[in-house]
């Protein structure tokens, strides 16, 4: 465990008194990540229904032209989904990271995260990564999201078989991960990837004005 890492204010030390920024990251990762697979069927779709159910006239029944109205059973679907569907949701880039920046104060509040001199898995052993978590006396029976500088296929190797366990690089951080997580594990040299990205451009508006 890397004792002697001070983490930078403006990321892991924010005051947040407005959660909605949060909950809009939130709600767009979620967002974003929804399919649109689902279709129904509508009344011109639905095989059938040629024949006239009834006559028009002299039965004292409503008329009916087809089967597969949308209100008779087994009919098609009136505004049904149509498998186009966008449920998409745009934040800026800068809202974003502000809100990453956020989520990651709120953990680091809670005690949530932990700076480790580095992640090694030669083998790419899963017994690598729980004698990682020993070490640093890290409880991994919740929901851990590891930061690594590279992941590459002995990191995922090494790691795959925990299914409570998700890896990350710096830039693909997001809200939904970082709230979701029991405990975040961040290498070291993780931070000052995490500091570029988040601060980065930020720091040079700053120099322009």
């Amino acid at each position: 465990m890397a004792d002697t890492v001070k983490l930078n204010k403006e990321i892991f030390k924010l005051e947040v008194e407005n959660h909605e920024l949060l909950k809009l990251a939130y709600d767009s990762y979620l967002a974003n990540s929804r399919s649109s697979h689902a279709k129904t069927l509508k009344r011109g779709e639905v095989r059938g229904g040629g024949k006239k159910p009834w006559k028009q006239k002299g039965t004292g029944r409503a008329r009916f032209g087809s089967t597969r109205n949308p209100i008779w059973r087994h009919g098609g679907v009136a505004f049904g989904r149509t498998g186009e569907e966008n449920f998409t949701k745009k934040i800026a880039k800068g809202s974003k990271k502000l809100a990453v920046r956020q989520a990651l104060s709120l953990q680091n509040k809670d005690k949530k995260i932990t700076v480790i001199d580095t992640f090694s898995c030669p083998k790419g052993k899963t017994k690598e990564t729980l004698e990682m978590f020993a070490k640093n006396k890290i409880d991994n029976e919740g929901c851990v999201l590891l930061v690594v500088s590279v992941k590459d296929e002995l990191v995922n190797r090494a790691t795959n078989n925990l299914n409570n366990v998700k890896v990350v690089r710096p830039t693909y951080l997001n809200v939904f991960d970082i709230l979701s997580a029991d405990q975040i594990v961040i290498t070291e040299k993780s931070l000052p990837e995490i500091e570029a990205w988040l601060l980065g451009e930020t720091k040079a508006e700053g120099k322009e004005k």
